[in-house]
């Protein structure tokens, strides 16, 4: 994705040569008087001494339903205004209505990023686009743009199926939510992730636009240029349909919009064949939970208590299970799931359930005993976890005892804990959760864990804010990288007894008849876990137990967790390996043989994933010390099914699609009046028509003014 930036009033170099730009030099003039010095000096960029670059940006991209379209977009060739500080809503009328300069480039304050200004902003044409900075700290109030309902309509509740629950008619689950994710915007909006560049923006403002008691400012007028054109309008029908027709007829056929993609990671307690079906008879425990968040910009989701803290959470229960002596005497198999597209109408959870129908996975519905499922569990209120479940279902008299059996096998669990599980009020509904998607096909008895017991207690769902922060991460001052990987915060410890109990929950679920006591997650592994996925994704620990060939996947920028729309996000590789680190096993076996385990003796390929990770480094040197890992883990496609029905405008399936680009960048720079970028057009154009005048002439009289002298030949006397 293209980056982008802006310009200042200036002197340029082309070559070895100077060439001084007035103040009110606008962009034309500009590369006009470059180009003319160019000819006798060495060429060299003027671009870069005119605009200045906005590298830290994150765009507002078009999204695409069944039916809508939602997000942002610029025209095709960007759009530009002058700039406008707003830092209070007052501030605003001078855009609005007063400013004589429209259209204007407004720099937003994150307090102010809201519906009320937003729907303002919308409905007017002086208003050619939007830079958003970042609130710090995060608004006080509250701030989420995703829905009040999220994913409502493609639940379990619906007319047919508990209607007095349906659209969140008993529960506002996000009240805070306003929806903004879901708006379509015709200006371009961007967040400036980075406070310097900000900051250099304000300063351009203040020195160039500053209202003058109360008269606007004169020219040169500091400006900024949003490119974010997107290819797909209307729907996903609609841009879909396009893509079929360029596949069709095009012989280089362009593609306007690509279907939300990833993987969903899951693996057994007990290997089985992942390439056969799984016997009927046997029976498993599904713990389920999401990798994925959004917000309102485009790869911005931290998703630290709307995701993170679950998945991790998950994981370190997985770890402590593997741990148990006497896990291999368990009767019933465990499945740890972890669910990718959750945010747009539950992908991956749609698909698994599609695929079991379908026969395209080993486990079928029938082979589900009980479900129970993470949802979002760091902020407790006290020491209370609470265990919703599904009061439809509930009435049939064959799931209703198991149910039971559940609740009060989690109850105990909790017994000697610094944590209580509480039952949810029975006349309640079920939270947005995986699970939904599997009540929809069968009535299986199943759990939602929770630190709300109604709305939920995270006032960022879905939004730029739900970082570290917001789960109370907390670090002391001065620990390097390596020391605040290791440092245990608050938060993991109490993750860790969510873990410890949820681990104990499902040893008993799966028969197991032992003191649990034993059984505890670790909370070293969550604090690794919590640090790798939302500060640093490069750090010693995921680097030591990834593939040599995914090291690229570490970079330095904050880690988020939106899904992809064509290969694997880092997330869900992540979550691969940190899951075959925890459950996995160490075996010595070559590099050969472990990437071929065909060849190795016993390797049981169809039972195990085999992985050959890059190690720790060596205390006396600078290489690592590979080694192989087998596992249970496995991936399973997270694309929709109605992309594989070809049913696009599908009300039962998700829908979503994300458009194409070509660039994402923006920049400001200095702009001249209109009168005088005229005035310097039409002498140019006039300079223009004298040269080719001139030209001409001197051409007609070239036999005379060019002639070569005769040779007066030999002189005689």
């Amino acid at each position: 994705m293209g980056r982008a930036g802006g310009r200042r009033g200036m002197t340029a170099v082309v070559g070895s040569c100077w060439i001084s730009l007035p103040a009110w030099c606008g962009p034309l003039p500009a590369l006009l008087l470059a180009l003319l010095v160019a000819g006798s000096c060495e060429g060299n960029s003027v671009e870069r001494k005119i605009y200045i670059p906005l590298n830290k940006t994150a765009p507002c991209v078009r999204l695409l339903n069944a039916t809508h379209q939602i997000g942002c977009q610029s025209s095709i060739s960007g759009d530009t205004g002058v700039i406008h500080v707003v830092e209070k809503e007052e501030d605003l009328n001078w855009v609005l209505a007063d400013g004589p300069h429209p259209p204007y480039m407004i720099l937003l304050d994150g307090n102010l990023f809201n519906r009320k200004v937003m729907q303002q902003l919308k409905g007017t044409s002086r208003v050619s686009g939007l830079a958003v900075s970042v609130a710090k700290p995060s608004p006080p109030q509250g701030f989420s743009p995703g829905l009040k309902c999220p994913n409502d309509g493609f639940g379990v509740y619906s007319k047919d199926y508990g209607p007095q629950y349906a659209h969140c008619n008993r529960t506002v689950w996000n009240p805070v939510g306003s929806g903004l994710s879901y708006e379509d915007f015709d200006f371009p909006i961007f967040l400036l992730e980075d406070a310097n560049e900000t900051q250099v923006i304000k300063q351009c403002y203040q020195d160039h636009n500053v209202p003058t008691d109360g008269s606007g400012p004169e020219y040169p007028l500091c400006a900024m240029q949003l490119f974010s054109h997107m290819h797909a309008v209307t729907s996903t029908v609609t841009c879909m349909r396009r893509n079929s027709i360029q596949n069709t007829f095009s012989i280089n056929p362009e593609t306007v919009c690509d279907p939300l993609l990833d993987y969903n990671v899951w693996s057994t307690l007990h290997p089985i064949n992942a390439s056969e079906k799984v016997d009927p008879k046997k029976e498993f425990i599904m713990v389920a939970t999401r990798i994925d968040s959004h917000s309102f910009f485009w790869n911005i989701a931290p998703g630290a208590e709307s995701a993170v803290s679950s998945f991790v959470t998950h994981l370190a229960a997985a770890e402590a299970l593997h741990k148990a002596s006497d896990v291999h005497l368990l009767q019933r198999n465990i499945m740890f799931t972890f669910f990718q597209g959750e945010t747009f109408d539950y992908i991956g959870s749609s698909r698994m359930v599609y695929d079991m129908e379908k026969d395209k996975f080993p486990l079928r519905l029938e082979n589900i005993h009980s479900f129970v499922e993470l949802n979002q569990v760091a902020l407790r209120n006290g020491s209370i976890l609470w265990m919703h479940t599904d009061p439809v279902s509930r009435l049939n008299a064959t799931v209703e005892p198991q149910v039971k059996n559940l609740l009060d096998i989690l109850s105990n669990s909790s017994v000697g804990a610094n944590i209580t599980l509480q039952e949810v009020g029975f006349s309640q509904p079920l939270p947005p959760s995986s699970f939904q998607r599997f009540l929809r096909a069968r009535h299986i008895p199943g759990v939602v864990l929770s630190d709300h017991q109604a709305s939920f207690q995270n006032r960022y769902y879905q939004s730029m804010y739900d970082t570290p922060e917001n789960i109370q991460m907390q670090y002391p001052e001065g620990l390097s990288p390596e020391e605040t990987l290791e440092y245990v915060t608050d938060t993991a410890k109490s993750l860790a007894e969510v873990a410890t109990v949820v681990a104990r929950a499902l040893y008993r679920l799966a028969g197991g008849a032992n003191d649990t006591s034993a059984i505890q997650a670790d909370p070293k592994t969550i604090t690794q876990m919590l640090y790798g996925f939302l500060i640093k994704m490069n750090n010693s620990w995921f680097q030591s137990i990834i593939k040599p060939d995914l090291k690229g996947i570490l970079g330095d920028e904050v880690p988020q967790h939106y899904v992809a729309v064509s290969s694997h996000v880092n997330t869900t590789y992540l979550v691969q390996y940190v899951l075959a680190n925890l459950t996995g096993t160490v075996i010595n076996l070559t590099k050969e043989e472990c990437l071929n385990p065909e060849k190795a003796p016993n390797a049981e390929k169809e039972m195990y994933d085999y992985a050959w990770v890059q190690g720790s480094l060596d205390p006396n040197s600078t290489s690592r010390v590979p080694y192989c890992v087998r596992s249970t883990v496995r991936l399973s496609k997270a694309l929709s099914p109605a992309f594989e029905l070809r049913e696009w405008g599908s009300t039962e399936y998700s829908t979503w699609t994300e458009s194409r680009w070509k660039e994402i960048r923006a920049r400001i720079f200095l702009v001249a009046s209109k009168e005088l970028e005229i005035i310097t057009l039409v002498v140019g154009i006039a300079i223009l028509v004298l040269s080719l005048i001139a030209t001409h002439f001197i051409n007609a009289k070239a036999d005379v003014l060019f002639s070569i002298p005769r040779d007066p030949g030999a002189v005689s006397y």
